[in-house]
């Protein structure tokens, strides 16, 4: 062999003994990334803990709230089908007013009237106010026709209230019939 070749095959073999070194180096710094410290676990674990236990307090809360809603619009159904009696209580109390003879029988769907209406206020529900002169607002009342606005300033106003609004709590469960001007 020639002293070239002996010099190549010496490259060689120190090239490969440094490539050799180079992945021993890989291998460790590898294997010291895979392991982390004891501290690091017991801090990952803590992190999962104080996830999982906020996690659950919010759940907590949450089926509260649903449970107190349901309970307060349980009887919405019963409030809605109540309410065309307590439209039949006012227009006989409407109609009995017109006719003078009646004054016994007033007085008494007038006490009927008004101890069905407090029993049912007292289970939530509320009346809708709605006045003449008021900005119509889509959220809170239904637009059952448009007339032309007796004057200018009444123009997009509530000019007239056809059949009232209902809540139970905080919800509309039937919202007032209005007539609004144009």
């Amino acid at each position: 062999m020639s002293t070239q070749e002996e010099i190549q095959d010496e490259d060689k073999t120190i090239e490969s003994q440094e490539s050799q070194v180079e992945q021993n180096q890989e291998v460790k710094d590898e294997k010291k990334v895979e392991e982390p410290t004891a501290e690091e676990l017991i801090q990952a674990e803590k992190d999962k803990f104080v996830r999982l236990f906020a996690e659950f307090e919010n759940y907590k809360k949450r089926t509260t709230k649903e449970r107190i809603d349901l309970f307060k619009t349980a009887s919405q159904e019963l409030m809605t089908s109540l309410l065309p009696i307590v439209d039949d209580f006012e227009r006989a109390l409407s109609h009995i007013e017109s006719s003078k003879e009646t004054k016994e029988l007033k007085e008494g769907v007038e006490l009927i009237y008004q101890k069905f209406y407090k029993t049912l206020e007292q289970k939530g529900l509320a009346l809708v106010e709605v006045k003449n002169g008021d900005a119509f607002d889509a959220e809170i009342h239904e637009a059952i026709t448009q007339i032309p606005a007796p004057s200018e300033d009444l123009k997009g106003k509530i000019i007239d209230c056809v059949e009232k609004g209902y809540k139970l709590g905080n919800k509309i469960i039937r919202f007032p019939k209005v007539v609004i001007g144009q």
